[in-house]
């Protein structure tokens, strides 16, 4: 198959996104139309996305990705490669390599560097070409991004203010109980157990972790609102379905609803994490960085966390950009 990187491409408006129970908030911003041939190898990598082991949300951001290079390519963006990106190896390097510098012209950080690659390693693999061979960043060592102590109590306040049950109970399970989103948005019903003095959850991994399953005692203050909510839920459409959380049609709420409602309830709370995206996977970060800066054992984060390898947990004992401030502000000065 060859490809010409000089096809025009077209500009539509994607989809707005929405909570599920709210007007939309934001609008949706222009997106390439891919000419042909292009549109169709994107076409086939979506369709054989649905089968892998990813949340939606992941899987939506695979495809952002993938689309994002095939674009690139399609405006001629691979202009020095020699051969075709899509169909031998040797070009298939030369146009990742040539792709990455083009990110990291834009300015985009290690992290988000890594993450394409990691898309378009996969997008080869189903491809048939196997993985490309370029080289990721080098990423700092320190810890992830998480919510200072303040920064807690304003997200806690901002989700104890929403009038939402719903919201506020699944805005806090990746804070109180260390769950990805796309585990918050898995929970069914027999998964949630409540008793008036505590609880406990049964957790279903995702992506990586691949059905592997984990049980979580329930914090006092988030048993408090899940029962509120599963109350609330008892008189809702959808209410004889097995989901916890529900969109208005009764149906299982997404990961991109319930991912929306997160970080407008950051928003709200005027979050900003050193200059990063505030999420779920921030909230995650805190409950997992408090507990070991308090001293529980590593082990255990790890069985919270849902970690298959105790070296993935270790990360949260670096340093964070805080630490490294607060121990400069510990030396001694002439004035």
């Amino acid at each position: 198959m060859t490809i010409s990187g000089n096809t025009a491409l077209r500009l539509v408006q994607t989809p707005e996104i929405t909570s599920g129970n709210t007007e939309p908030r934001r609008r949706g911003r222009a997106q390439a139309v891919l000419p042909a041939p292009y549109d169709t190898v994107l076409d086939r990598y979506v369709a054989q996305l649905a089968h892998a082991p990813l949340g939606a949300d992941s899987r939506d951001k695979y495809a952002g990705r993938v689309r994002g290079y095939l674009a690139w390519l399609a405006a001629g963006g691979a202009v020095d490669v020699l051969g075709d990106p899509l169909a031998h190896p040797s070009a298939r390097d030369g146009a990742v390599r040539d792709f990455k510098r083009h990110l990291k012209a834009e300015r985009r950080k290690p992290t988000t560097v890594n993450n394409h690659l990691a898309a378009l390693a996969d997008f080869y693999t189903r491809l048939g070409l196997g993985p490309h061979h370029v080289t990721t960043e080098v990423l700092p060592s320190r810890a992830p991004a998480a919510l200072d102590a303040r920064q807690v109590r304003r997200y806690l306040r901002a989700v104890e203010a929403c009038p939402s049950a719903r919201d506020r109970a699944l805005a806090l399970l990746p804070y109180y109980a260390g769950m990805r989103i796309g585990e918050v948005v898995a929970l069914d019903l027999l998964d949630v157990r409540l008793s008036a003095r505590k609880g406990e959850l049964v957790v279903t991994g995702k992506g990586r972790d691949g059905g592997r399953q984990r049980t979580l005692p329930v914090h006092a203050e988030l048993r408090l609102v899940l029962a509120a909510w599963l109350d609330q839920r008892a008189a809702l459409p959808g209410a004889d379905t097995t989901a916890v959380f529900l969109n208005l049609r009764g149906g299982r709420l997404t990961d991109r609803a319930a991912r929306t409602v997160i970080t407008d309830l950051g928003t709200d709370a005027d979050l900003t994490i050193d200059g990063d995206q505030f999420g779920p996977h921030v909230l995650r970060h805190t409950f997992a960085t408090q507990m070991v800066r308090q001293g529980v054992d590593l082990v255990i984060v790890a069985d919270l966390m849902g970690h298959s390898r105790l070296e993935t947990t270790r990360i949260y004992t670096q340093p964070t950009d805080t630490d490294r401030d607060a121990a400069l502000g510990l030396l001694l000065t002439d004035r």
